[in-house]
C-alpha cells in the first residue's frame, strides 16, 4: 500500500468515526428531546394524562384521533407547544452560538453574550417595554430586541475594525465595554420607569422566560435559527483549522477573515433571536458546548450540531422544571438555568484542574 491510498484509507477512517458519533449523539439526543416534549405537553397547572397527550400529539403529526377533551387538546395546540418549540429553538441557537464562540477565542469561558449581542437585546427589549410600545402589539418586544442586538453587534464589529485590520482581541474587550455600557443603560431605563408595572414586566423579561410564547414567535425564531445554525456547520472544518493557527489554516487555503467574520454573524444571529423571544438565559451557551465537548471531542463538525441539540434539550428540561418546580406558580427560566448552570460549571471546572494536576 503506497503513502496516498493509506492516507486516503486513514481519511475515510476518521470521516466515517466522526459520522457514526454524530449520528448517535444525534438520534439519542433527539429521542431524549421527543419523550421531554411529550412530558412538558402534559404537565402544568392543569394536568393532562399522558395517554390523551399522546394522542393528541400523534393526530397533529396526522396519525388517528385525539381523545382528549377539547380543552386539554386547545391548551397542548396552542400554549404548550409553541411554547416547547420555542424552547428547544432558543435553546438550540444558544448551543450551537456558546460552541462558536468557544471555538473562534479557543475559550471554553466563552458565552454567546461576549460581544455584548444580549446585552442590546436586553437594552432594546426595555425600550420597548419601558415605552409601552408593547401595549400596541406584543411583537415590538422582540423586534426592538432583535434590532439592539444588531446594533450592537454592528457597533462592536466596527470598533474591531478600527484602523482597518480586524482584531479578535480588541472584539473581546470592545464587547466587555459595550455590555457594561449597556448593562447601565438597561438599569437607568428601569429606574427612570415610573410604572411598578411595567418595572415588572422588564424585570421578568430579563429573568428570561417562554411564557409568551405564540406560534408567530416560532415562526419567526425558528428560520433565523436554522440558517444561522446551518451556515455554521457548513464551515465548521474551517473552525477546526483556524483553532491551529491562522497561519496555518491560511496556508491550507482557509479564508480566515471570511470565515471568522461569518461564523461571528451566524453566532450573532441566532443569540440575537434568541434573546428576542426569550429574554436573557444564562450558562446555557457556557455549559451545553462544554459538556459536548468533554463527550464527543472538539470536532467542531460533530461538536456544533450536537450542542445545537444539548442546547434545545436542555433548556426544555430546565423549562418544563420551571414549569413544575413552584406550581400553580411559575419559576423564571434564566433564574432556573444560573441556579443550575453555575454550580455545574463550578463542579466541571474543579473537575478538569484536578485532570490537569
Amino acid at each position: 500500500m503506497d503513502a496516498n491510498s493509506g492516507k486516503s484509507a486513514i481519511t475515510r477512517s476518521t470521516g466515517s468515526t466522526l459520522m457514526r458519533r454524530l449520528g448517535v449523539g444525534a438520534l439519542v439526543l433527539s429521542i431524549a428531546s421527543v419523550l421531554v416534549a411529550i412530558v412538558s405537553a402534559a404537565v402544568g397547572p392543569l394536568s393532562i394524562s399522558f395517554g390523551n397527550t399522546a394522542s393528541t400529539l400523534l393526530s397533529l403529526a396526522g396519525i388517528g384521533e385525539s381523545v382528549a377533551e377539547p380543552t386539554e387538546q386547545a391548551i397542548i395546540k396552542s400554549i404548550r407547544l409553541p411554547r416547547i418549540f420555542l424552547a428547544f429553538i432558543a435553546g438550540a441557537a444558544l448551543g450551537i452560538s456558546g460552541g462558536i464562540m468557544q471555538g473562534l477565542f479557543r475559550n471554553s469561558m466563552a458565552d454567546p453574550g461576549i460581544i455584548g449581542v444580549s446585552s442590546g437585546g436586553a437594552v432594546g427589549a426595555v425600550a420597548a417595554i419601558a415605552s409601552g410600545l408593547i401595549a400596541i402589539s406584543t411583537l415590538f418586544l422582540p423586534l426592538f430586541a432583535f434590532l439592539g442586538s444588531a446594533i450592537t453587534m454592528a457597533v462592536v464589529f466596527l470598533i474591531a475594525s478600527v484602523g482597518g485590520r480586524f482584531s479578535m482581541a480588541t472584539l473581546l474587550l470592545g464587547g466587555i465595554a459595550v455590555s457594561s455600557f449597556l448593562g447601565a443603560v438597561t438599569t437607568a431605563i428601569i429606574i427612570l420607569t415610573d410604572d411598578l408595572m411595567l418595572q415588572r414586566q422588564i424585570i421578568f423579561w430579563i429573568a428570561g422566560g417562554f411564557d409568551t410564547a405564540r406560534w408567530e414567535s416560532v415562526q419567526i425564531a425558528g428560520p433565523i435559527v436554522l440558517f444561522g445554525a446551518l451556515v455554521a456547520v457548513f464551515v465548521s472544518r474551517d473552525l477546526n483549522l483556524l483553532l491551529v493557527g491562522e497561519d496555518e489554516a491560511r496556508a491550507l487555503g482557509v479564508r480566515v477573515y471570511f470565515v471568522r467574520n461569518v461564523l461571528l454573524v451566524s453566532a450573532s444571529l441566532v443569540t440575537g433571536a434568541a434573546v428576542a423571544f426569550s429574554g436573557i438565559i444564562a450558562f446555557v451557551g457556557l455549559v451545553v458546548p462544554h459538556v459536548m465537548r468533554l463527550i464527543v471531542g472538539a470536532d467542531h463538525r460533530v461538536l456544533l450540531p450536537l450542542s445545537a441539540l444539548g442546547g434545545g434539550l436542555f433548556l426544555l428540561v430546565a423549562d418544563t422544571a420551571a414549569r413544575i418546580v413552584l406550581s400553580p406558580a411559575e419559576m423564571r427560566v434564566g433564574v432556573l438555568t444560573a441556579m443550575i448552570g453555575a454550580p455545574f460549571f463550578i463542579y466541571l471546572l474543579l473537575k478538569s484542574k484536578a485532570r490537569l494536576a
